[in-house]
């Protein structure tokens, strides 16, 4: 029996095999970006805000299709399309994730999938 497994969020929109939405080993889970896109892969209205609590929602699915939640997560990495908007996606970043906040990276991207300002990724255990 393999101990990779591949997790699909049924929420969430379909990759076309592409990639998985989270692939879990023994121990963690390692979800794929998401990016600001509603359950029909439409990229939802607003600026960086609504764009970051999309993200968010997102990856909450993710995390409890595989088994998990934001109070395990352990990294998260955020790719910003330009890095004026930091303060901005912190001040949702800060109010939507339990604390004690995990460990994160911030960078600026040159260029994000469908041109979208922001992509989150997270590593969690379960």
């Amino acid at each position: 029996m393999s101990t990779v497994q591949h997790i699909t969020a049924e929420s969430r929109p379909k990759h076309a095999n592409i990639l998985s939405h989270a692939t879990k080993v023994p121990g963690l889970i390692f979800l794929s970006g998401q990016v600001p896109v509603d359950k029909s892969g439409k990229i939802v209205d607003g600026g960086i805000q609504e764009h970051t609590a999309q993200c968010i929602s997102n990856l909450g699915e993710v995390l409890e299709a595989a088994g998990s939640s934001w109070e395990k997560v352990v990294k998260v990495n955020v790719y910003l399309k330009d890095m004026d908007n930091f303060a901005a996606m912190n001040e949702v970043y800060e109010k939507l994730l339990p604390t004690p906040k995990p460990a994160r990276t911030c960078i600026q991207a040159a260029k994000l999938p469908n041109d979208v300002d922001i992509e989150i990724e997270a590593i969690a255990t379960y």
